[in-house]
């Protein structure tokens, strides 16, 4: 067991024991310059009116909530090609509370570096390109 001392920062956010954010996080900046390279999958996971109302990262998966279980459970025949590679996964909706729930579903799903970038905006300020 790895206790932390004082030099080591011990930086959780509040709830994470609901979403199973134990990992190492990524920021918004880290995410869009990883996804600028090809070494990160950016997954949306806001309904399809938000997207028509806001866009969606440049690059970014759609996949909404409601179909997380279907098309990202590596056991599913309908799960993505892209979350078969084995990168990073940076997830985001519109403010951090949605995509900390679907990384703590992906991670039960089997996915190892699953991360919650926050919300659009986060993506957006760190100098992400939206498309419609």
């Amino acid at each position: 067991m790895h206790i932390a001392c004082a030099t080591e920062p011990m930086e959780m956010p509040m709830f994470a024991f609901l979403t199973g954010n134990r990992a190492a996080r990524m920021s918004a900046e880290e995410a869009v310059q990883k996804s600028r390279r090809g070494d990160v999958v950016v997954i949306d996971i806001r309904d399809g009116s938000e997207l028509a109302a806001t866009g969606k990262a440049k690059g970014a998966l759609h996949v909404p909530m409601a179909a997380l279980a279907m098309r990202c459970d590596p056991q599913s025949p309908d799960c993505l090609p892209e979350l078969r590679s084995g990168k990073p996964i940076a997830v985001y909706c519109a403010s951090g509370a949605r995509s900390g729930m679907a990384c703590g579903t992906l991670r039960r799903m089997g996915h190892a570096a699953v991360h919650n970038i926050g919300g659009l905006a986060k993506w957006q300020r760190a100098g992400g390109e939206i498309t419609r």
